[in-house]
């Protein structure tokens, strides 16, 4: 099978490249992260100058119709540089849920201005009672005349302190999930902000008796539209974390061929050299099941899931291996804030726990082997 890129695929890897080596130096990065949260960043109005907020999805919302390997392609770059944009969690997840299930009211009102970069948004849908399962969740949604009260709590929402409006899940009176969007400011929504040890803003959310319009309510059985949504971010972090890795081993090995002992190179050292030839090993094969999930998004339900789970156990695992392999070759520096390669490591040590780790993936692919084969 030809994996190679199309000529317009090549040029939005260099161009997005190019953008990020220029505007995501590591010095850029942390005044990015110190930045105010409230609003969108002179880097985020450059991707919607770019189209880059148009890219993933279908022309008939507004997009450009990308399909899963030009998402791999920018979810890559932006592994590449670290960027702490939230491409994923404030653009690809939310707009995504609503294109599928929004109508044209809504879509008018909160996917446009998101794909013109004029706001950002937060997808709500885990809670820590359920821990990865979104539809096992205790949040609650019940008619109020046409309206609809919420109430419950949701977790490691990220992106909410900047987002304008949550997409909420919540389990209706007859079990279905519902999706609603409520604006950031509606009262009986509180928000504690924090970081994650990888510098990704996030928030625990208290919904207490939040009431909607009957026009907040996405969907009333929008659990399937879920599915896919969360396999398309699945398979962007993959992606994403293939771009990391890659950096990593490249510095991991700029460090051994310039660090001395013993009067020679680290990289001349037969054992360090083995240990390098397994992070390469574990990235390789980490892009072959980045590749797979980004062209498995198109396949029915189950076999795309199937797929998906199976990638994003594998790349979670080769995350850890590369994160680990790179901080122990670069000794105790590679602890440290100065050095650059201990954000990577804790962006790919938190990759795992992202939308499903290792154990919750596996077992979805131990339970559905029969199903597929």
């Amino acid at each position: 099978m030809d994996f190679s890129l199309s000529d317009e695929q090549r040029m939005l890897a260099d161009t997005l490249n190019r953008l990020i080596d220029d505007r995501v130096s590591p010095e850029q990065r942390r005044a990015m992260l110190e930045a105010p949260a409230e609003e969108c960043s002179a880097l985020w109005q450059t991707f919607a100058e770019l189209g880059l907020l148009h890219m993933p999805f279908a022309e008939e919302v507004g997009g450009l119709g990308g399909n899963g390997i030009d998402l791999m392609i920018i979810m890559q770059a932006l592994g590449r540089g670290l960027v702490p944009e939230p491409y994923l969690a404030g653009l690809v997840l939310p707009g995504e849920l609503l294109a599928r299930l929004g109508d044209a009211g809504q879509q008018e009102l909160w996917l446009t201005p998101l794909l013109e970069g004029e706001h950002q948004l937060a997808l709500a849908c885990q809670e820590s009672t359920a821990r990865h399962d979104v539809h096992g969740i205790a949040t609650t949604a019940k008619r109020d005349g046409e309206d609809w009260v919420l109430e419950g709590s949701k977790q490691v929402v990220l992106n909410a302190a900047t987002a304008a409006a949550l997409l909420v899940t919540a389990r209706l009176d007859d079990h279905r999930l519902g999706l609603f969007v409520v604006p950031a400011d509606t009262a009986g929504l509180s928000r504690r902000d924090y970081r994650t040890i990888d510098d990704q803003p996030a928030s625990d959310l208290q919904l207490s008796g939040v009431a909607l319009p009957h026009a907040a309510c996405l969907g009333e059985d929008a659990g399937d539209a879920l599915d896919a949504t969360l396999a398309l971010g699945r398979a962007a972090l993959c992606a994403e974390a293939v771009g990391a890795m890659e950096v990593a081993c490249e510095q991991t090995l700029d460090y051994l061929k310039e660090r001395q002992q013993f009067g020679q190179p680290l990289s001349s050292f037969q054992s360090l050299q083995h240990r390098m030839v397994d992070m390469h090993l574990h990235l390789e094969q980490a892009r072959s099941m980045a590749i797979l999930a980004a062209t498995s998004l198109v396949l029915p339900a189950a076999k795309r899931d199937y797929r998906l789970a199976a990638a994003k156990a594998y790349c979670g695992e080769a995350a850890r291996f590369v994160a680990e392999q790179a901080i122990q070759l670069h000794g105790g520096m590679g602890m440290t804030e100065e050095c650059y390669v201990s954000h990577y490591a804790k962006r790919l040590v938190m990759f795992d726990h992202y939308l499903g780790d290792i154990d919750h993936h596996l077992e979805h692919v131990s339970e559905h082997l029969a199903d597929v084969v």
